[in-house]
């Protein structure tokens, strides 16, 4: 069964980053064709060094990027904060399927990233759909160290190439071996330590040495649950 975008946010199990108990409701934008941003082949990741290093001076706008990890995937976020802040502004979603733990929500007002923005969805499934809507800014996916057709990884790759919305695919590293039809691949290999595996048209095996992050310094955590300090600086809360 194929469902829209709509009904994927209306379901129960769809978080919204807002309070369950406030009579809120759900509206749907797409970007603005007056954004600084259309027309543009890429965003800035927010990181100079990386971006000289990218073929396209920023994360693809028409192409998946996997990001390629020997945890679960979440410890990299501290890498998309910056690109996370940039894209708040269209007031578009920003999409975390099936992602193991939330986001910490100081850390994401700190950014200026409004929190009724965030939309989790716990189905792999709804992110084709998810990106073919133009209804989110960024869909970060996390398909964990199951192993996945080239087939499977190419549908995702064809839905991101289609749309303007930016599409995060975090693996294992043990997909590393694998062959990939998407326009970024990059291996976290250890704290602020980057490598550029692939990318269409640009250098391969490039290894990126990233800025020190401040956030690393912060000791703000919820009261009801523990806080997680990753490798690029991004706190989280585990799922309850």
């Amino acid at each position: 069964m194929t469902y829209s975008i709509e009904q994927i946010i209306n379901r129960p199990d769809t978080w919204q980053g807002i309070d369950n108990h406030t009579n809120s409701r759900v509206i749907l934008t797409t970007k603005p064709t007056n954004t600084d941003w259309h027309n543009r082949q890429s965003v800035p990741t927010g990181f100079a060094s990386l971006d000289e290093e990218l073929q396209l001076n920023g994360w693809p706008k028409h192409g998946a990027v996997e990001v390629l990890s020997d945890h679960d995937g979440t410890e990299n976020m501290g890498l998309f904060l910056p690109t996370m802040e940039r894209l708040s502004s269209e007031k578009r979603w920003q999409a975390f399927i099936n992602s193991p733990h939330t986001p910490y929500a100081p850390l994401l007002r700190a950014h200026n990233i409004p929190s009724e923005q965030i939309l989790m969805v716990e189905t792999l499934w709804a992110a084709e759909q998810a990106v073919r809507s133009t209804t989110c800014s960024t869909v970060f996916v996390w398909l964990g160290s199951t192993h996945y057709r080239y087939a499977e990884i190419r549908k995702l790759q064809l839905a991101a190439a289609s749309t303007d919305t930016l599409l995060f695919l975090f693996r294992s590293s043990d997909a590393l071996t694998d062959a990939t039809p998407v326009s970024l691949r990059l291996h976290i290999n250890a704290y602020r330590e980057v490598t550029v595996v692939k990318q269409r048209g640009g250098k391969r095996e490039v290894e990126i040495q990233l800025p020190e992050n401040h956030l690393l310094k912060i000791k703000t955590v919820q009261s009801h649950s523990k806080a997680v300090a990753t490798k690029t600086g991004t706190f989280l809360t585990p799922v309850a």
